[in-house]
């Protein structure tokens, strides 16, 4: 879908931002923010056409789903010439007070000491918010020029204990930044000067258009000073300044490195967003490393907790879909997006049901359908600000299509790094430990066969196995009577279709005694699965029992993951991730849902899947299941009594 720029044509990267608002007085930052980021798409060059051109198509686009901030990313302030790069020195534009203003050349409504006044007023012309990046500290540049320090009160040098106060009094050069060493370095906050520096940044940032309020900022992209650049007396003193300012700023940090949820615990407080991960880009690996940083800021109740005036939230970064650039590279817009579509489908569907805020980071002015239609999709959008419970959902269950590369199990979490699953096995039927089944009668129709042990005594309800009818449709519908009177098939649940594999026309090798398995109930996977009053149950054909074991997580167990959320109408949420290299059927018992959702009870439900369109009509008491393709996701809107 390209969009035409029919209004006029106006001719990050990674770490902290800082975005000012002009909102209203309701609770600031109440749902994650939404909008776009020039870093993904232009690096550090992007000049005011393009920016202005790329805020027409977000008010046309974008704005009436929720996406309203239109930000500048890193390095607005140096000059575009032969040397200057991401990490070149000597080439910014300062003031006579060592504050980094936008190059005049690339920002031409900048000059005689505009700012971004300019570019902000025709942001806010279009209904959109204004946004930019900025940096820890002082600049380097500043610091080797030894700028005076300006007193905003009193609109001269900074002067105390009777003399006045330069940049390299309040620099501390040993705190540069880890990925910038040449631009910036923090300041000495416990200085009349440092924070008497700071002060005049942020107050400039925020008069640039004094004269009307809908020129203010709404966002500033503060850098550095997260993670393992942990600057908590900076990020203190500047929260301090925001809440003087007479409306709301909207505070987000980015991190250098190893942001924890121990450290965001400490600046969430103060700010309304912050980046937990480092820089995400259109590569698989990248995407599927935000699973495990995802589920434990969730698990320690960071989304949405208290922020700067309201709430805040863990950023996930961009989304690096559409029309890209290349990291730190000194060209814009050049190439596609590099990951699959079920691989943007998987980025798109965590970012929005672990309730990250949704920066997208494309050429707006190259935007194609299915990017589009991805990064607006209803559903999506009304998880991401609506949603509640958000978690992983570690119950789940997977087994590859032909049911003999994974078996059946289901992923629990534990105290250490590596995950542990809890996986049906074949045993001999002397093993004391393969007598623990037992018939559970829900009603006179229905019977399960469920294995009476809890792992530890710490998962809940046990595994169980639905007892299936003595006639059993295959995948192309064709109905096959057992030629086993009386022996038992066994499926995950009633919906899923898959029955445990014991059949006469495949006999398991020895290496595969160890694990059990599912297949499609078809005519040559006939059940002959009896079970014993001595609670154990024994395959016909092979002598052997079944058991339940927990081992530690193979690859492929370890890539099945899901996340579950309560929809504000009560609907529940239910995403599968495949983050294997091949396709998987994943399930997970409607038992295990009440576990991750406070006060709820599950029973049955009905529902959709949003991206096949398939249907769950018929209320199922069991489980939802579905095949995942490789790297692909599965999200549904379950109804659920």
């Amino acid at each position: 879908m390209k969009l035409s720029l029919s209004i006029y044509l106006i001719s990050l990267p990674f770490l902290f931002f800082l975005l000012i608002a002009s909102v209203s007085s309701q609770e600031h930052a109440s749902t994650p923010p939404r909008g776009w980021n020039s870093y993904d798409s232009y690096s550090w060059i992007i000049s005011e056409e393009e920016f202005l051109q790329n805020a027409v198509v977000l008010s046309q686009a974008l704005r009436d789903k929720g996406y309203e901030y239109a930000v500048v990313d890193y390095l607005w302030y140096r000059r575009k010439v032969p040397g200057a790069g991401p990490d070149s020195l000597g080439f910014d534009v300062i003031d006579e007070w060592g504050r980094v203003i936008p190059d005049p050349d690339r920002w031409p409504l900048s000059k005689d000491g505009k700012g971004f006044t300019e570019v902000a007023n025709k942001v806010h012309s279009m209904g959109l918010k204004f946004g930019i990046h900025v940096m820890r500290g002082i600049s380097t540049q500043a610091v080797n020029a030894n700028t005076p320090i300006l007193d905003t009160t009193t609109g001269r040098a900074y002067e105390e204990s009777g003399r006045v106060w330069h940049a390299q009094d309040i620099a501390l050069k040993e705190q540069t930044c880890s990925w910038m060493q040449n631009g910036f370095m923090s300041v000495n906050t416990d200085l009349g000067a440092g924070k008497a520096f700071l002060r005049s940044l942020y107050q400039q940032y925020a008069s640039w258009g004094v004269d009307f309020i809908v020129y203010y900022f709404d966002a500033v992209k503060n850098d550095c000073v997260f993670g393992a650049d942990l600057n908590i007396n900076e990020i203190t003193y500047i929260s301090e300044i925001l809440k003087e300012l007479n409306r709301p700023i909207l505070y987000s940090l980015s991190p250098g490195t190893k942001a924890t949820p121990d450290l965001a615990k400490a600046v969430s407080g103060l700010s309304n967003m912050y980046r937990i991960t480092g820089d995400d880009w259109d590569t698989w690996t990248d995407v599927a490393a935000h699973f495990d940083v995802a589920r434990d800021f969730a698990a320690a109740k960071m989304i949405g907790s208290s922020g700067l005036m309201g709430k805040s939230w863990p950023d996930l970064d961009m989304l690096p879909l559409g029309y890209l650039t290349d990291p730190a590279a000194n060209e814009g817009p050049h190439r596609k997006c590099r990951l699959t579509i079920q691989e943007q489908r998987t980025q798109v569907t965590l970012w929005s049901i672990a309730k990250s805020p949704l920066m997208f980071g494309g050429d707006l002015r190259n935007m194609d359908d299915t990017t589009f239609s991805l990064i607006t999709n209803p559903t999506l959008l009304e998880i991401n600000s609506y949603s509640s419970n958000n978690a992983e959902f570690p119950y789940i269950s997977g087994s590859s299509p032909s049911g003999r590369k994974l078996g059946w199990s289901r992923r629990y979490p534990t105290s250490t790094e590596e995950s542990e699953v809890e996986t049906l096995s074949l045993t001999s039927c002397k093993d004391p430990k393969a007598s623990r089944w037992l018939v559970n009668e829900l009603d006179q129709d229905l019977e399960q066969i469920c294995w009476k042990e809890n792992t530890e005594g710490r998962h809940g309800e046990p595994f169980c196995l639905s007892l299936g009818n003595s006639s059993t449709k295959s995948d192309q519908g064709i109905t096959y009577r057992s030629q086993y009177q009386g022996a038992l098939h066994l499926l995950p649940s009633e919906d899923m279709r898959f029955c445990l594999d014991a059949s006469p026309k495949y006999k398991i090798t020895s290496s595969e005694f160890a694990r059990g398995s599912f297949s499609p109930c078809t005519a040559n996977a006939n059940q002959m699965w009896k079970f014993h009053g001595n609670g154990t149950l024994i395959s016909s054909y092979s002598g052997l029992c079944a058991k339940m074991k927990k081992v530690k997580a193979n690859a492929d167990a370890a890539g099945a993951r899901s996340w579950i959320a309560t929809g504000r109408s009560g609907e529940i949420f239910l995403a599968f991730f495949n983050l294997n290299s091949n396709a998987m059927t994943m399930s997970a018992l409607l038992s295990d849902l009440a576990k991750a959702l406070p006060g709820r009870t599950v029973s049955s439900c009905t529902g959709s899947e949003i991206w096949t369109g398939a249907k769950i009509d018929r209320p199922t008491q069991y489980a939802v299941s579905i095949s995942v393709q490789s790297h692909d996701c599965a999200l549904y809107v379950l109804n659920c009594r």
